[in-house]
């Protein structure tokens, strides 16, 4: 029973059980709770929580999804809950009443990116053992990815703001 409820967990609630692209479908069921939290006149304890729970669950599963999925499985994409939570740490969206889907697909994007093509270091820490290589390239790669919603944010504040 613990172990489903893990697998379950693990697999971001069974979006990574979807065909092809995982990781993906995994980041984009995430823009769901993201969405409703960035929606809050409190989203910036929310999102830390969302990020929070995301890294503990990702700690609780890791170990039984590795023995049945392999080494850093596809399947596992609650880790991309976390990541894709950390692209829009502090994005404001205090002006508006619900974060424009622009913003929301703009960060679903940029994540995907850095997550997939794992450049300047993402590669790297995904080598480290014990989950912490699962969870710490999304994070790495959210943070990438925050980085750029940031400047295009600020380059372009008619289209995102």
């Amino acid at each position: 029973m613990i172990r489903s409820l893990k697998l379950w967990i693990g697999a971001g609630f069974g979006a990574g059980f979807l065909p092809k692209f995982p990781g993906t479908w995994g980041s984009l069921l995430a823009l769901i709770p993201i969405y409703f939290i960035l929606s809050s006149p409190y989203s910036l304890v929310l999102l830390l929580s969302f990020i929070g729970i995301s890294c503990a669950l990702n700690f609780w599963v890791s170990s039984v999804c590795e023995q049945t999925w392999g080494k850093d499985p596809s399947k596992m994409v609650i880790d991309e809950w976390a990541g894709q939570g950390v692209t829009f740490l502090f994005i404001s969206t205090t002006s508006i009443t619900h974060p424009s889907l622009t913003l929301l697909f703009t960060g679903f994007i940029l994540f995907r990116f850095f997550d997939i093509l794992k450049p300047l270091g993402i590669k790297k820490i995904q080598n480290l053992n014990a989950g912490f290589g699962i969870l710490f390239d999304d994070l790495l790669a959210g943070f990438y990815a925050l980085i750029s919603l940031k400047i295009l944010i600020y380059v372009w504040p008619n289209i995102f703001g």
